[in-house]
């Protein structure tokens, strides 16, 4: 079974915890390490709880022969150079790594990354916290295994996958670590509006159901946060987008990313609709005991009556405001045929103590 919460560094997450942002900075730095430093710094500011980076090289995870062949296609075509050039200039080289840890320490989020090699993996265990499993790396198995003995949590995205795909990878991780975040992804980076309809938001529900206690998060390429607030309506605790200073920017990231501003209003907006969401119990809340006078109708009389008159239906008329003594509408038959103890005057509201 896996845990409904942990820790990712020092911030809790999961079962009634706020929502966990990552930046994924990834080739967003465009090969400066200054750059990369204030992305972390801007992240944070913006309301990151993370920055995440990737590290590979070209030779380690594409096959330049095989890509000249097919060519350039999807998101890759707008790209300036062959797939190999592309990654191999925008990688986050491992010599990087403890600034960039150091910086996110200083700006007061958590700093990981995603291994896109397995003998990076043993290099950048004493640095993270937790391991992200890129979507395109869902079938490699080896991989999963071995960030998952390390104990630390596993954020795994499901992008381009079915589901017995994700359960034959959810099933390696569940047999050696307890920690595990899984999310819906869907992996056309185009930033087109186009995509919404491809996000399939509910595929959440079915990892509830068949994953209990599993973190749920999105993974997310869509263009604002709409997509964001719908996850987390349907429970996601872990939110990871890309980010960016500039969308312009000509990097193979920069279009669908997130800005400071964008990712600012995200979070804002993400922490309205945690607060909405509130509790299932169904109750008056303190900040509506005004209203339930103002709005709520009584029992009041349409003329005057002495005492002792009996009361009848017809001299009854249903009202607002609701006093604190007064009578629901639909306890008008408590009053009905009994005697009233005193006068009473038009308009004014009736109450179980009037009557015998």
């Amino acid at each position: 079974m896996f845990k409904n919460s942990f820790y990712i560094g020092k911030k809790k997450i999961g079962k009634n915890c706020k929502t966990y942002f990552i930046a994924d900075i990834a080739s967003n730095h465009d090969g400066s390490l200054s750059k990369a430093k204030d992305l972390i710094f801007l992240a944070a500011k913006a309301g990151a709880d993370a920055a995440k980076f990737q590290n590979f090289t070209g030779k380690t995870l594409i096959n330049d022969k095989i890509f000249k062949k097919i060519g350039s296609i999807a998101h890759q075509s707008e790209w300036s150079g062959s797939v190999f050039e592309v990654y191999d200039r925008n990688k986050t080289p491992i010599e990087w790594t403890e600034e960039l840890k150091k910086t996110c320490k200083k700006a007061g989020i958590e700093y990981f990354t995603s291994p896109y090699d397995l003998n990076l993996i043993k290099k950048l265990n004493q640095y993270v916290a937790v391991w992200k499993v890129g979507s395109g790396d869902i079938t490699w198995h080896e991989s999963i295994s071995i960030m998952s003995k390390t104990k630390k949590p596993i954020i795994l995205a499901t992008g381009a996958s079915n589901f017995d795909e994700v359960k034959k990878a959810v099933g390696i991780i569940k047999n050696k670590n307890k920690k595990l975040v899984l999310m819906q992804c869907n992996t056309n980076y185009t930033a087109s509006e186009k995509n919404f309809k491809f996000i399939n938001l509910n595929v959440l529900k079915t990892y509830k159901k068949n994953f209990p206690n599993v973190v749920l998060g999105l993974s997310d390429h869509t263009p604002g946060h709409s997509t964001v607030l719908g996850a987390i309506a349907l429970g996601a605790k872990v939110v990871e987008k890309h980010f960016t200073n500039k969308n312009s920017l000509g990097g193979p990231d920069h279009k669908f990313s997130m800005n400071p501003a964008s990712w600012k209003e995200m979070v804002l907006r993400s922490r309205e609709l945690e607060d909405s969401l509130g509790k299932s119990k169904k109750i008056v809340e303190k900040n509506e005991n005004e209203t339930v006078k103002l709005q709520r109708r009584a029992i009041y009389l349409n003329r005057d009556l002495k005492k002792g008159s009996i009361i009848k239906k017809k001299f009854l008329v249903f009202l607002r405001p609701c006093p604190s003594k007064g009578i629901p509408p639909y306890s008008y038959k408590k009053i009905l045929n009994k005697k009233t103890k005193k006068n009473l005057s038009n308009y004014s509201p009736i109450n179980l103590d009037d009557v015998k």
